[in-house]
């Protein structure tokens, strides 16, 4: 009776729990597939303003563009889904399975057991049974056999009607399991044709691009020579800021040389810098609200038109909020020719941003992480626009590489 108590426990105990770590993993993928559908919409909200606009050629194919990497992302959740509904279902109905089996094994010993305790069902067998012992303790055993065998019978009626219960249970779970899954495939095959109207929407913008090739082009060269001129204010701001200090080696409590950036010979400048580099790949961005127009470094336009683009340039509304990505010195604050570029220090890192409309800090000032440093300006698409650079010493890196997945 104990290998068998133990037994239905386990049973119990692998029924309760199992669904209870499925239902949470089917739920982390509902709540992944709900942010990722609320980015489409954004994007699909921004895509309409920007339709309006016909000289938003190269933002509306990069917003585009990202609107099917979403999608496609979309698809992967949902088949991610589909395998655990899957994997749920073949659990279930091997629980089911097994659950049965167990039924019927129990149905087959407790009729053995109603046939026995038939045998018995009167006084006079009873007292028959246990009269007939040979011994007077022969005799209590025999009457404590027959109390242990009336309760394991007991036992075993109630084993069967726990087993029935559980068994109705899994497989009312296994048919809501099923009209789930029914759901998930018309979702899936919802995704895939809106899949194909943003690959048809992909083509159009392409095409339109295409038509507009001298236009691109201009305006890619006027961004080009834009992006020379703050090239070279910065690299003056940072030999300013090389000049500032002296020495390039530092030493450990024990005496031992460590090779140092100069701009790490301060306690301060090292924390700095230690503690930006430990934040990479989760530094918030600078703009709350904005899609990539142009990535950093090569982007490849329609017609094979390449730009190899210094910074990461973000696409908003005018006058947004652009803010610190993380604690700083404010190491310069310049403008060429209307517009605002404000460049932060963080140890041997710095932070550009430019394409300001306006500035709300000043050199020298220190700064913190999600504070407003200015305002996102207009650019010749009409819209906003922020060119976003990040810098370790005198070289550029890749910013989205920083920043925490959108």
């Amino acid at each position: 009776m104990l290998k068998f108590t133990a037994t239905c426990i386990v049973a119990l105990f692998i029924a309760i729990n199992l669904p209870a770590q499925q239902q949470g993993s089917s739920e982390d993928l509902k709540l992944k597939q709900s942010e990722i559908q609320r980015e489409i919409d954004e994007l699909k909200s921004a895509l309409r303003n920007t339709h309006d606009n016909t000289r938003s050629g190269v933002k509306q194919l990069e917003m585009v563009k990202e609107k099917l990497r979403l999608r496609e992302r979309a698809i992967r959740n949902i088949n991610q889904q589909m395998h655990a509904l899957e994997g749920n279902i073949g659990k279930s109905k091997n629980e089911i399975d097994s659950l049965k089996d167990r039924l019927d094994t129990l149905k087959v010993q407790y009729a053995r057991n109603v046939v026995y305790a038939y045998k018995l069902r009167n006084n006079y067998e009873y007292l028959s049974f246990v009269f007939s012992a040979t011994s007077f303790n022969d005799a209590l055993n025999r009457i404590h056999y027959f109390k242990a065998y009336h309760e394991y019978c007991e036992e075993k009626a109630a084993a069967i009607r726990s087993t029935q219960q559980l068994l109705a249970g899994k497989i009312t779970g296994l048919e809501i399991t099923r009209k789930e899954k029914d759901a998930v495939i018309q979702k899936q095959q919802k995704q895939r044709e809106e899949l194909e109207e943003e690959k048809r929407e992909k083509n159009a913008a392409v095409k339109s691009l295409k038509s507009r090739e001298k236009e691109i082009a201009k305006a890619l060269d006027a961004k080009k020579k834009a992006d020379q001129k703050l090239g070279k204010e910065i690299q003056k701001a940072i030999q300013n800021e090389f000049n500032k200090v002296a020495g390039t080696v530092a030493t450990t409590g024990n005496g031992t040389i460590i090779k140092k950036s100069k701009l790490e010979t301060t306690p301060e400048g090292l924390r700095i810098s230690g503690s930006f580099e430990k934040n990479k790949g989760h530094l918030p961005w600078p703009v709350d609200k904005a899609s990539v127009k142009l990535h950093f470094g090569r982007n490849v336009l329609p017609n094979e038109v390449i730009i190899n683009n210094p910074s990461l340039t973000l696409a908003t509304e005018t006058g947004t909020a652009v803010k610190a990505i993380f604690e700083g010195d404010v190491s310069s604050v310049f403008k060429i020719e209307s517009d605002w570029t404000v460049m932060v220090k963080h140890g041997k890192y710095f932070t550009v941003y430019g394409h300001l409309k306006s500035v709300s800090v000043e050199k020298n000032q220190k700064v913190t992480a999600g504070q407003v440093v200015g305002t996102a300006a207009i650019s010749d698409d009409g819209d906003g626009e922020v060119e976003f650079i990040l810098l370790q010493e005198r070289t550029n890196v890749d910013p989205e590489k920083w920043l925490r997945k959108p």
